[in-house]
């Protein structure tokens, strides 16, 4: 493809990376955060900017809008979320851009003890004379899935300044809330009006996934005897005591997410609030398989109850519920949108891998609802920390990938 979309795909990232946008799961509002409506109304008024149709802000907050079609063929939706992740700073993001990477270790001005290796992490030192954007130390970077963004709106812009170029109508989503599971309400599968649609949200060069995690919630609510504690003797009941008993003792050395890899699911405990009186604790449970996930889901309600056993006057209960599930049970049963990125992927000289998620895209909620939602490459790496990067021009492979198989939709 004659065109070089690096300096476009740079800016743009910058761009957005530096917007405050991250999300909140305690928020009940949606967006969760009113940061991130400042992302949305950006992206609203550059579509617009750049002659997309139907562009709208939806009551839900998704920006949605069309790319039309110069040619017959399916209805293919282009999506990617504006949140960045809750686990780690994301305010006040600095991007900063590495030109012609020289293959030694990056050091972060904010940061100066913080260091990203190649030896440490060798993907990094396949991307010689690359160009890297990090942030600066104190903050992730935001390419999960702000280059995601990048990636659809560069395509975007390039279509529609050359309606020579064949392709199908276009549906874009820009969602909210993905880092927390609220990024697809339900009204957003007939919204988008796609027959098939990819999530640019994934990872290294050649990654065309269709294969997640399915996913639980675990909450437990511990409530203890409260009693002042000098008058406590055989009478107090400390919920923070029975907190610690359930996580010591499940499993940590086989089933959390630091002692597991590959198709291994996981228990993670990600929150813990309360005081002696009542506790309150938050698990996420992953499994690529349904058996195992309801097994996993069975232990932490058996370790509740197990515990609340060894005091009666005490009060545990688990409640589980459902977040999303293995888009692999409905992508197997057509493999259209599948074979058609990773035969896109082939023609520009990139070799699709498929390997699983050991997490979720909105795609794993948008596939069961309905429109089956692939999930492709946009070159990020250690997201969700401080050492997150993204090469530029991987980000241009994706969009590359990206009008290939549009183009190719139509030639079927």
């Amino acid at each position: 493809m004659p065109h070089s979309f690096d300096h476009e795909l740079e800016t743009r990232l910058s761009r957005y990376a530096a917007i405050d946008s991250q999300s909140d799961e305690t928020s009940p509002t949606a967006p969760s955060t009113a940061c991130q409506l400042d992302m949305l109304r950006l992206l609203e008024t550059e579509l617009n900017d750049i002659g997309a149709t139907d562009v709208q802000l939806t009551d839900y907050g998704v920006v949605l809008a069309t790319i039309p079609g110069t040619a017959e063929g399916p209805t293919v939706g282009l999506l990617a979320h504006v949140d960045t992740a809750p686990q780690f700073n994301a305010s006040g993001v600095k991007p900063r851009t590495i030109r012609g990477y020289n293959g030694g270790d990056i050091t972060f001005p904010d940061a100066p003890d913080l260091v990203l290796s190649p030896a440490e992490f060798p993907y990094l030192g396949e991307k010689l004379g690359h160009d890297i954007i990090t942030a600066s130390g104190t903050t992730l970077l935001g390419a999960d899935d702000k280059s995601g963004v990048a990636i659809i709106m560069t395509a975007a812009r390039h279509l529609l300044q050359h309606p020579e170029i064949p392709h199908p109508k276009i549906r874009i989503a820009f969602t909210p809330d993905e880092e927390i599971g609220r990024g697809v309400s339900k009204a957003l599968a007939a919204d988008i009006g796609a027959d098939f649609a990819y999530t640019f949200d994934g990872g290294a060069v050649g990654e065309i996934e269709y294969e997640s995690f399915s996913a639980d919630r675990a909450d437990v609510a511990i409530r203890g005897v409260s009693i002042h504690p000098g008058q406590a003797k055989e009478k107090m009941v400390n919920a923070i005591h029975l907190a610690a008993k359930i996580i010591a003792t499940l499993p940590q050395a086989t089933m959390t997410p630091e002692v597991t890899e590959g198709r291994e699911g996981f228990i993670h405990a990600t929150g813990m609030n309360g005081g002696s009186s009542e506790m309150t604790l938050q698990f996420i449970i992953r499994d690529f398989e349904l058996d195992g996930l309801a097994a996993l889901g069975d232990l932490v309600k058996q370790v509740c109850a197990t515990v609340e056993a060894t005091e009666p006057r005490s009060e545990i209960t688990c409640t589980i519920t459902p977040q999303y599930r293995n888009m692999r049970y409905w992508l197997e049963k057509d493999m259209t949108p599948v074979e058609l990125a990773q035969n896109a992927a082939k023609a520009i000289g990139v070799e699709p891998v498929s390997v699983p998620i050991r997490g979720g895209t909105d795609g794993s909620l948008l596939t069961e609802m309905g429109v089956p939602t692939p999930n492709i490459f946009t070159g990020m790496q250690n997201i969700h920390g401080p050492l997150e990067w993204i090469s530029v021009q991987d980000m241009a492979k994706a969009t590359e990938l990206c009008l290939t198989l549009l183009q190719s939709a139509v030639q079927e």
